[in-house]
């Protein structure tokens, strides 16, 4: 079993220190390489978690204080896990000859596979040209094989933290804690964690004024670290929600989301991402073209719906639009709701827990 199953001030704790604020520890260890820091945003071709790029990508890029480039080890498309796909932006190589100083901060999701070697070593050398490093959700197993996470303060999502731990023995587990930082390198929980994450980068490079101001525009209260470790466990009625749903393969179904160019990837990531975690659905983009660029610039695949309606003229399933009658982030929400409708509320929770988050069926993002 994989991980797949499954506001206010900032408080990130260090190695051999008290709490301090993100100003503090969320930078790189001296001065930016450039006046407008590079966010690089590395990717593993074969299968990389869907939010864990999208939502880092997003908050980032809507900043406006960095550049963000997606980058990948080679050139075109990228599968995202457990949905959607879109294009690389720059392999490795060419970024290394663009920016030979390297990043000022690079962010490593998580990836379905052991994690190209080509990465690992790009990710070594970035950190050793004092990049921050920012691994989300499972992309900390990432971080543990680039030599990052020995003797450090840590964390990752819940299913994995057991077998990171025995991997790392130095490493110090943090519970309660969303994001924890030491000695520029950032461990997240899991894959909701991206979105305060990402909200703490942006208070290191621009201050916690732009943060805030872009949390309200995302839909949130704050973004702080506080997190409740234990309430998050593989019980039995998860088990067997799996396994029921597994078994009603005959009622499966596909979920066809509807976009247009310029689509929210926040929106999309928080709607493709939930649904194709019930082991009911599985989300799939569609729209006039067969590619689609995001607003903040990431070209995504996406089935024409001409071809679309062809294929599914008499199949079973559910077309969703992302209406702009919400802030992005409570798309989250928003989906966890439709789902619980429609598949129960037992299966809501089990993707609630997927994605570490403390759902409470209540409006607007809580966790």
């Amino acid at each position: 079993m994989t991980a797949k199953l499954a506001t206010a001030a900032i408080v990130v704790v260090s190695a051999g220190s008290h709490a301090v604020s993100a100003n503090a520890d969320v930078a790189p260890p001296r001065p930016a390489k450039r006046k407008r820091p590079l966010v690089a945003i590395v990717a593993d071709n074969i299968g990389t978690e869907t939010t864990d790029l999208m939502i880092p990508h997003a908050i980032l890029t809507r900043s406006g204080a960095a550049d963000v480039v997606v980058v990948s080890p080679l050139a075109g498309s990228i599968t995202l896990m457990p949905a959607l796909s879109m294009t690389s932006q720059q392999t490795l190589d060419a970024f290394d000859a663009m920016h030979p100083e390297g990043a000022d901060y690079v962010i490593v999701p998580a990836f379905h596979g052991e994690g190209d070697a080509r990465i690992i070593a790009w990710i070594k050398k970035q950190f050793a040209g004092d990049a921050f490093i920012a691994g989300i959700c499972e992309g900390a197993k990432v971080l543990g094989k680039a030599g990052l996470l020995d003797g450090r303060d840590a964390t990752t999502h819940w299913y994995a933290i057991d077998d990171l731990r025995s991997a790392h023995p130095t490493l110090r587990w943090i519970r309660d804690r969303r994001y924890v930082v030491d000695r520029s390198v950032m461990t997240t929980t899991g894959v909701t964690a991206s979105i305060p994450a990402s909200l703490a980068i942006v208070e290191a490079i621009a201050g916690a004024a732009a943060a805030r101001r872009l949390a309200a525009q995302l839909g949130l209260a704050g973004y702080s670290a506080q997190h409740e470790s234990a309430g998050f466990q593989l019980e039995a009625r998860h088990l067997w929600r799996v396994i029921a749903n597994r078994a009603a393969f005959y009622l499966h179904e596909e979920v066809r989301i509807l976009v247009e160019p310029g689509v929210d990837g926040i929106a999309l990531a928080l709607t493709a991402d939930p649904w194709s975690r019930t082991y009911r659905s599985q989300a799939v983009l569609i729209a006039q073209q067969s590619e689609v660029m995001s607003q903040d610039g990431l070209l995504l695949h996406a089935q024409p719906v001409q071809a679309d309606a062809d294929k599914n003229s008499k199949a079973s399933g559910l077309t969703l639009t992302l209406a702009g009658d919400i802030p992005p982030a409570a798309h989250l929400e928003r989906s966890l709701g439709a789902i619980s409708q429609r598949y129960g509320r037992s299966t809501a929770d089990l993707v609630a827990l997927q994605l570490e988050y403390a759902w409470r069926d209540l409006q607007g993002i809580s966790g």
